[in-house]
């Protein structure tokens, strides 16, 4: 009798158990897990599309329409060209608050193409591709907005789900024409996420960056008959970037200055009148950058003074670093780990480990683990978004996934080769998962969304957001 008694409780207490355990899953992130699974093949085939389209930044006019034609179809309201840019949009549904966010990118990368395949071979030559794995970055969030948006349509969630199509992230910054024009004044948080070889919420900032062009104009002349009435704007040019150089010894290690010569003369023999060079300052912060820049701007007076010839700098435009939410990290964390590692097929793990042979020679295949959240470093390793230009006027959340390999190069061949096929399209949909399960703790959660709010302020201590970019339109290039 005893026996049977302690059995039955036993089973009592399991099922107890079991039951306290069952109403601890979210019931609506379960949905917009499953959500994504419903849409699994067209999110692929999306993804794909942009993927062979393969424009470059402000030319992605049949990656923005097939996108964008997507939502529409799935009840979104859509607005087309947007912030003056033809490529640019907006898909939004429900109504009131809270607004929340979801950006997506689509734009490639100029002379990178490759099929999906591990030897290098472009699938056109000279043509562009997705090195970066933006066609995967698109389609994935839109994605999660799908699955919000059907949870809102059946009354689960209150609230507005918008996603911003945002053209020209390599090039131009199309982030920040659209944040120019207001686009994410009303919004509570914005959420994104990024093609990496780790799975993780991001908790590193960015390098704040410039973008510029220097020209000297001078004055034509035989360079052998009467070169003293000449005078050379390539002298001008030499000077400058001598002065550019000699300055690198004098700036802190965060600091980088890198340039392209894009006119220098056409012939050796006449006195070139007209020199351009197109050249980036980064630093880990705004204020370092804008240090930096005041100094190259006195370089590039100097130089003309020196040569004899007129100098201007014209800004083109300009990323802040990306200022880092740890309350938003946190809870995005939490859903990647519910969600556990990818798992990937010998096919997969062969498929990497040939492009890192060819890449490094260090075959480590993929890796699909969850990594912890790290500690914000103090400078952050190279590179610059628009999307930090985003987090200076919203709270923001960006996840990192497995897309590729380690050991291989980004915005190369060997990128563009793992986003074509099966390796992207699993951190495609991890990502959608993972960012439609935060999305529901801020719709559901206004603590959540309070405090990181209130860390949103403390970072940004006051600073009012101003785009880096000169006034006028932007620069949409010529049709061909």
């Amino acid at each position: 009798m005893r026996r049977k008694l302690f059995f039955l409780l036993l089973a009592l207490w399991a099922a107890g158990g079991a039951y306290a355990q069952a109403k601890k899953i979210n019931p609506n992130k379960d949905a917009v897990m499953k959500s994504v699974d419903k849409h699994q093949q067209e999110l692929i085939k999306l993804s794909d599309e942009v993927w062979a389209y393969a424009e470059t930044a402000l030319k992605e006019e049949k990656s923005s329409k097939v996108l964008a034609d997507y939502a529409e179809a799935q009840g979104f309201q859509v607005k087309r060209g947007v912030a003056g840019m033809p490529t640019a949009f907006t898909a939004e549904f429900g109504s009131g608050k809270p607004v929340i966010g979801i950006m997506g990118e689509f734009d490639a990368l100029p002379g990178i193409s490759q099929k999906a395949q591990p030897e290098k071979e472009p699938l056109m030559k000279g043509a562009p591709g997705h090195g970066c794995g933006h066609n995967l970055f698109g389609a994935g969030s839109l994605g999660a907005a799908i699955a919000i948006k059907e949870q809102i349509q059946q009354g689960k969630l209150k609230g507005t789900v918008r996603f911003y199509g945002t053209p020209a992230e390599e090039s131009v910054g199309g982030k920040i024409y659209m944040a120019r024009e207001g686009l994410f004044s009303d919004v509570d948080v914005c959420l994104d996420w990024h093609p990496d070889v780790e799975i993780a919420a991001n908790m590193q900032s960015s390098q704040a960056m410039v973008d510029f062009i220097i020209e000297f104009k001078g004055k034509a002349a035989h360079a052998a008959g009467d070169p003293w009435n000449g005078r050379s704007a390539v002298d001008g040019l030499e000077l400058f970037l001598d002065g550019v150089n000699m300055m690198r010894e004098h700036v802190k290690p965060s600091v980088r200055m890198h340039y392209v010569i894009k006119a220098g003369g056409d012939v050796p023999n006449v006195v070139p009148e007209y020199a351009k060079a197109w050249m980036w300052i980064r630093d880990s912060k705004r204020e370092g950058v804008e240090d930096v820049f005041a100094r190259v701007r006195e370089a590039a007076k100097g130089a003309g003074l020196m040569a004899g010839v007129e100098s201007k700098i014209t800004v083109i435009g300009g990323d802040y670093e990306l200022l880092v939410n740890k309350k938003g990290a946190e809870a995005l964390q939490k859903n990647i780990e519910t969600l556990g590692p990818i798992k990937y097929t010998d096919e997969e793990i062969a498929f990497a480990k040939k492009i890192q042979e060819v890449s490094t020679g260090k075959q480590t295949g993929l890796d699909g683990t969850i990594h912890p959240l790290k500690e914000t470093k103090e400078n952050p390793d190279g590179g610059s978004t628009d999307v930090g230009d985003i987090s200076w006027i919203v709270p923001e959340i960006t996840a990192l996934v497995t897309t590729a390999p380690a050991n291989a190069p980004w915005h190369s061949w060997a990128v563009v080769a793992c986003g074509g096929m099966s390796i992207g399209h699993k951190g495609m949909l991890f990502a959608a998962k993972s960012l439609a399960m935060t999305m529901v703790d801020l719709f559901e959660n206004e603590t959540l969304r309070k405090d990181m709010r209130t860390e949103f302020e403390t970072r940004r201590n006051g600073h009012i957001y101003k785009a880096y970019v000169p006034e006028g339109p932007p620069p949409i290039p010529a049709k061909e």
